[in-house]
């Protein structure tokens, strides 16, 4: 990897491989969520499991953590490099006319969804902890279901949370493709993803906000 990070070619496909690696978890996380929907039993004892398997606790958990750390970090680091390298030629290239407004702008997106990912730990993965490690109380199979739909039952918490979906579904329309460019696969292959890029950029976030305004309905 440190081999990778010495050249800008090398960063691009890091930034590629840890953006596969976070829509994998996006992936794993939805399917979780949504069966807060479907049943609240299958909802807890799925997140019972992730919430006290040692292997996700204490291996696949910081795993997460140091890869979101990571993309942001690097995405941060390329798009100043990238601003540097050209700050007198997008004047002369017309950027505007050569590359799509969300692909010149994938910076705000990317700090718009960090600023969310933040929330999000704050709200399940601080009090996660505070509630196992900290307050160390007896371990509830059946709390998991009653504190996701206690998070929603603030509007303006459930129209956030949706805005940042949106923004990550943005962001994902170009990520998506950039990060197989970035591998080296070919256009037409590409193209022939568009299924996967669908549940990607489409099912998966707004399915996320359909998860947040059912249980804020559903709980009036």
């Amino acid at each position: 990897m440190f081999i990778l990070l010495k050249s800008s070619i090398g960063k691009k496909i890091l930034m590629a491989l840890s953006a596969i690696f976070l829509m994998f978890f996006l992936l794993q996380h939805f399917i979780i969520n949504f069966t807060s929907v479907i049943d609240s039993n299958t909802f807890n004892i799925l997140s019972h499991f992730m919430g006290t398997n040692p292997l996700v606790q204490f291996v696949l958990q910081p795993v997460l953590l140091v890869g979101v750390l990571f993309h942001f970090i690097l995405g941060f680091y390329l798009e100043y490099k990238n601003n540097q390298a050209t700050k007198y030629n997008y004047k002369k290239n017309l950027a505007h006319s050569n590359s799509t407004w969300m692909s010149r702008n994938m910076i705000f997106s990317g700090m718009a969804i960090l600023s969310f990912l933040l929330l999000h730990f704050y709200d399940f993965w601080i009090p996660e902890i505070n509630y196992k490690y900290i307050q160390s109380l007896p371990e509830n199979p059946n709390r998991y279901y009653e504190e996701l739909i206690h998070k929603f039952e603030n509007p303006i918490r459930v129209f956030l949370y949706c805005f940042s979906f949106l923004l990550l579904s943005l962001h994902l329309s170009h990520g998506f493709s950039s990060a197989l460019k970035s591998l080296g696969t070919k256009n037409n292959y590409i193209n022939s993803m568009k299924s996967i890029k669908f549940l990607f950029i489409i099912i998966i976030p707004f399915g996320f906000c359909f998860i947040a305004i059912f249980h804020h309905i559903n709980n009036i």
